[in-house]
Parts: structure tokens; C-alpha cells; sequence
């Protein structure tokens, strides 16, 4: 199984370079924050992230470059490709709040370990929210059995006065299985938007990011080894 889904994730990949992209974003983001659990409790975070929509679908890539004040440095990245049927049948999906339906996938990377999820998504349209996902997934994991995964990701914009802000994240929630405890992680972003007030084409955040976990990388919370984390980074970001 798990060839079968690298083999889809190299066709999106094919189908990637030869389809016409309607839109782009380019942005890179930096975050501190002191109390992380599992892998040291003080690090830096450098974000690369890019997003596109294409005439088959939609594709998010991230890469974290993680320096630990411990000396330690590790690089992440996760690609999610997803199919999108309503482009591709040309037929209009839209069903009260559901907007499209689509094949998901998603593959994560670092150097102990790859794994590869798949599954179907749908986006939804709600007033307030510039987007509403829900992915819904196997995960096909590298060295511990296989399970499941939800994750929803999620963007408001919020004025006050002539203040701009977006407030956006995700939650991943994993299920257990006979390695790992059931997973819970909340990832919320409120920033800032610099650029109209300094006069700036592209966009420039300031703000805070707020990560809670339950059960980190799967790893049962104990008193001997605490895996729940809550942690404030404060965030830079900028777009080109």
C-alpha cells in the first residue's frame, strides 16, 4: 500500500507540471517559543510554505528548518496534493455547505521517517471564513502501524477599526493504535497585517502562534515524560 500511494503521489506530481495554475502564494515565516515538550523546550523555527491552485486541484507544501537553543537543527516538510472532482468532471459539486469534493493526500518527511496519508476531503462554504477543509485520511506510517487522521484547516479575517487581522490554523487529530496513543494537536495563528499601514505591495504579518497537544507524535503523556504541550511563538511572516 504504501508503493501504491507513492506512485500517486509521483502522478499528482506529473499531472502538477502540466496543468494550468490559477493562482500562487509564496511566504516565509519565522517563530520562537520556549516551551515545546518531547524535542526540547526552547527553538526557533524558520517556515518556507508555499500554496497554489490548479485547473485539477490545490497543493500546500511546507518546510520547517527547527534550531534548538540546545544546538540541535532538523529540517520537516510535509507536500499535500489533492484532486479536485469538481474540476475534473466539470460538473458543479456544490451541496449546501460543501463547495468540492476531493481525493487528498499528503506526504510527510523528515530524516527518521516518511509516511504517506490518504483519503477525501471536503471544502466547505461558510460566511466568515475566507476557507473551511476538512481532510479526512489513512495514514500509511513508516516503522509503527498504520491509522488514522481528520485534520481541518481554517482562515478568518477580522477587522477592528482600520486594523486588519487573519486568524487561521489547523487540528490534527490521529487515532491510536497498538503503538501510539490517540494524537490532538490545535495550531492557531492570529496576525497582524503590517503591509497596509507601512504602504507594502505584498503582505506582512506580526503576530502570535498558539500550539496545544495532546499526546505529542503520539507518545502517552506520563509524569515521568510529559507530551501535552501549550506553547506561544511569536510570528513573523511575509509573502512574495
Amino acid at each position: 500500500m504504501k508503493t501504491l500511494t507513492a506512485t500517486g503521489l509521483l502522478l499528482l506530481a506529473s499531472t502538477s507540471l502540466q496543468a494550468e495554475v490559477h493562482w500562487q502564494d509564496f511566504s516565509v515565516s519565522y517563530l520562537k517559543g520556549s516551551h515545546y515538550r518531547v524535542d526540547g523546550p526552547a527553538k526557533q523555527i524558520i517556515t518556507f510554505e508555499h500554496v497554489a491552485g490548479a485547473s485539477w486541484g490545490d497543493s500546500f507544501f511546507f518546510l520547517d528548518h527547527l534550531r534548538g537553543n540546545n544546538g540541535s537543527r532538523s529540517n520537516y516538510a510535509e507536500w499535500s496534493p489533492r484532486l479536485s472532482f469538481g474540476k475534473l468532471s466539470g460538473k458543479d459539486l456544490q451541496f449546501g455547505l460543501i463547495n468540492d469534493v476531493l481525493f487528498t493526500t499528503t506526504v510527510e518527511m523528515s530524516t527518521l521517517q516518511t509516511n504517506f496519508l490518504y483519503g477525501v476531503a471536503t471544502d466547505l462554504t461558510v460566511p466568515g471564513f475566507n476557507y473551511l477543509k476538512l481532510n479526512f485520511y489513512r495514514r500509511n506510517n513508516d516503522g509503527v502501524a498504520d491509522n488514522w487522521q481528520l485534520t481541518t484547516t481554517w482562515a478568518i479575517p477580522v477587522s477592528l477599526g482600520q486594523q486588519q487581522f487573519l486568524l487561521d490554523g489547523f487540528i490534527d487529530w490521529s487515532s491510536a493504535s497498538a503503538e501510539q496513543s490517540a494524537s490532538f494537536n490545535a495550531t492557531s495563528q492570529l496576525k497582524w497585517a503590517l503591509h497596509p499601514l507601512l504602504g507594502l505591495q505584498n503582505k506582512l504579518y506580526l503576530g502570535v502562534e498558539y500550539v496545544y497537544w495532546r499526546n505529542k507524535y503520539g507518545i502517552a503523556d506520563s509524569p515521568q515524560f510529559r507530551t501535552h504541550e501549550s506553547n506561544i511563538n511569536l510570528l513573523v511572516k511575509a509573502h512574495f
